[in-house]
Parts: structure tokens; C-alpha cells; sequence
């Protein structure tokens, strides 16, 4: 009996041009191929499992695609006890543009809630008997926003200024998250004495994250660290996407007030004034394209763009 793999095929092969009309003498019908292997039939069971898998990869895909995404919300804390109104012709213009304007600026941190997890943005004054000093801390207010000081997994610092790193060390257990340049400034104790509100991170015991460019904080876009030097070398502003009142830029220093903003100010004391400009243009070109509300942090003006405390924005 022939069993050569040529005759398997040319038998197979006359038996489909037999069945396919095109060659129907070649072969009859009832002849008997006993002499051929028997012809096995994968490919129904892997047609089968294939079939199965593009059911249910499309599903997967869609669970994946819709699983709800943790709830963001986020409200603003005073961090600093308010001077009175700054003349802020002296120092905020490198081009002597605010002659006799005196604008009331305030100290402003930022929780943000995101899931269970929890984002502090800035941390202004620490508590004591500066003038400057907050009225009550970070972690006093808190509870009233339902937080507790474990769920704090993230500190973002705008930059290295005092008004904003105070209140760090109360919360060693998140990761520090501040510009790669500003990180350089604050951990070299020459250039920065007074180094108490980053002890945790300087020690070694608590975990820093210098960043280089900008950072998706929770990894699904809600929250982004954003690259904006000049003020300071490592300097950072942030996006906040909330789902009800939709896109929050946060200013950091990048701005001090309205009309700094508005006009491209750079004041004296920044370090850098082409990448302020830069940065400036970079923070107005996402405000336009994400219809996002800009919130100047120093500007007692924009405290009422945010819902009063303990409230929070959604």
C-alpha cells in the first residue's frame, strides 16, 4: 500500500479537484482510496480556538478600556498667614512694569485626592511664630477633607523657596517629587542652610524622585508634574484633570499675579529669563488647548476659582 507523502497529497489534491467540478473524470466518486493515509482535519480545532480568542480579546479590551478610573478631586489649603498688600513694583518686574500696584498675595498648598491615594502640591510656611506662619497645619486640616496622613503618598514641590518646602517633613512616608536642579539646590547645605523641612529625603530614610521632565503622577493622565523653568532651574507647574470642572493648571511661581501673567513679567529674582518666557508660553499654550482654568497660586484673586475649604472641586 502506498503511504509516500506525495501520493497523501496528490490523492487529497485530485479529491478536491474532483469535488470542485473542475477535473470530475479524473477520478470516480466511488473509487476507493483505502491506499491514501487517513486524511486528519486540524484546522477545524484551531479555526476554533482562534475564533474563541478574537471573542474574547475584544472584551478584554473593553473592560480594559472602560474600567473606571480612580475619582479625582482637589481643594486648596492656606499655608501662610497674609502680609499686607505687596508693592510688587519693586521686585516682580525686571522692566520696572508695575510702578505703584500693590496686589494681596497669599500662600497657597494643594491636596488632591485621587482613589484612596493622595497628592500634596506644595507646602508652604511651617508652623511657629513667623509672621508668615500658618494658622494651623497641613495635617490639622486634613480630616476635614476626610484624609488622613497615611493615605499622603506623594509631595510635589513647585520649587526650592521656603514659602513652598515648609510643612515636607510632615509627611516622611511619600515620595518627594521636585525638579531634578531644585533637588541639587536644596540638598547642597551651602547653598541651602536651613534644610529641616527635607531631612527625611536628605537622610536617606524617605524616597525622592528629582525629576527631569515632566511626570504623570498616578500613571493615567489625571495628574501631571509639568517642566517649567525659569523661576528657579527645576522649577514645576501642575495639570489637574477633574472630571466636573475639568482642566486645572496650578501655577506654581511660574506667575505671582494676574497681571505678572498676563504681561510676561519676569521678576528680578528669577534665574532664568529666557527659559521663564519659554516656560510662560509653553503654560498658555496648554491652558488654550485643554480649555483649562489657570489658578496663580500667590493671587488671592484665583482663591475663588476652587470651591472655599473644606470643599473640593470635582
Amino acid at each position: 500500500m502506498e503511504r509516500s507523502h506525495d501520493r497523501f497529497v496528490l490523492d487529497t489534491s485530485t479529491i478536491f479537484r474532483a469535488y470542485s467540478g473542475r477535473n470530475l473524470c479524473r477520478v470516480p466518486l466511488t473509487t476507493p482510496i483505502m491506499h491514501t493515509r487517513p486524511i486528519r482535519r486540524p484546522m477545524p480545532r484551531i479555526a476554533s480556538i482562534l475564533a474563541t480568542a478574537l471573542l474574547v480579546l475584544p472584551i478584554a479590551v473593553r473592560a480594559q478600556a472602560t474600567a473606571p478610573a480612580a475619582p479625582v478631586s482637589l481643594a486648596r489649603v492656606e499655608c501662610g498667614t497674609n502680609a499686607a498688600p505687596t508693592d510688587v513694583g519693586l521686585r516682580f518686574s525686571d522692566t520696572y512694569a508695575y510702578s505703584g500696584l500693590k496686589v494681596q498675595l497669599v500662600y497657597s498648598c494643594y491636596v488632591i485626592r485621587h482613589g484612596d491615594d493622595v497628592m500634596i502640591w506644595d507646602t508652604g510656611f511651617p508652623r511657629g511664630t513667623a509672621a508668615t506662619a500658618p494658622k494651623a497645619s497641613i495635617v490639622e486640616l486634613l480630616p476635614q477633607l476626610g484624609v488622613n496622613t497615611a493615605q499622603v503618598k506623594f509631595v510635589g514641590i513647585s520649587h526650592s523657596h521656603g514659602d513652598h518646602i515648609g510643612q515636607a517633613n510632615l509627611f516622611p512616608q511619600a515620595t518627594l517629587l521636585i525638579g531634578k536642579a531644585d533637588w541639587e539646590v536644596l540638598s547642597d547645605a551651602k547653598v541651602t542652610p536651613n534644610q529641616a523641612p527635607i531631612t527625611p529625603w536628605l537622610t536617606g530614610g524617605s524616597k525622592v524622585d528629582p525629576l527631569t521632565g515632566d511626570r504623570d503622577v498616578f500613571g493615567d493622565g489625571s495628574v501631571i508634574v509639568l517642566n517649567m523653568p525659569g523661576h528657579t532651574p527645576g522649577h514645576r507647574s501642575l495639570l489637574v484633570r477633574l472630571k466636573e470642572t475639568g482642566n486645572v493648571l496650578l501655577t506654581g511661581d511660574l506667575a505671582h499675579f494676574h497681571e505678572n501673567y498676563d504681561s510676561n513679567g519676569v521678576p528680578t529674582f528669577n534665574t532664568d529669563r529666557a527659559a521663564t518666557l519659554a516656560s510662560l508660553d509653553r503654560f498658555k499654550q496648554l491652558a488654550k488647548n485643554l480649555k483649562a482654568a489657570v489658578i496663580i497660586q500667590h493671587d488671592q484673586r484665583d482663591i475663588a476659582k476652587l470651591p472655599a475649604f473644606p470643599a473640593m472641586a470635582k
